[in-house]
């Protein structure tokens, strides 16, 4: 008497999911597959006022870039580095010290630091 098998609907969840992991291959090197990566946050630059502005860390492609920006804004200097990584982008390093924001036409703009003082004339003799 031929043995007769169960319809695979009847077979346990468990066992029916084991037998879909043993039919997949197993990936062993090459790419490894995209990673979403976080997109940078949309800077809030506006301004009524001076008091709404302040330096925040915007980030660039080399590393940190004070900006000026509302003082709520969100940012993220870690997605804007993700972001230069996937697209290859490159960036000048180094920025200017910011002393300080202004509120200028509605925009909150960089005061740029005081210039160093002169060294004394030398007395004359």
């Amino acid at each position: 008497m031929p043995q007769s098998t169960a319809p695979a609907t009847t077979a346990p969840a468990a066992a029916r999911d084991l037998d879909q992991l043993r039919k997949r291959q197993v990936r062993t090197g090459g790419p490894l597959p995209p990673r979403a990566l976080p997109e940078p946050v949309a800077l809030d630059r506006s301004c009524r006022t001076d008091a709404d502005c302040t330096v925040k860390d915007i980030g660039n492609c080399c590393g940190a870039y004070p900006a000026c920006v509302h003082k709520d804004s969100p940012t993220d200097p870690a997605a804007v580095r993700a972001q230069c990584a996937r697209t290859g982008s490159l960036s000048v390093c180094g920025f200017r010290e910011i002393d300080g924001c202004r509120c200028i036409d509605g925009t909150c703009s960089e005061l740029p630091a005081a210039a160093p003082l002169a060294p004394p004339a030398p007395e004359p003799h």
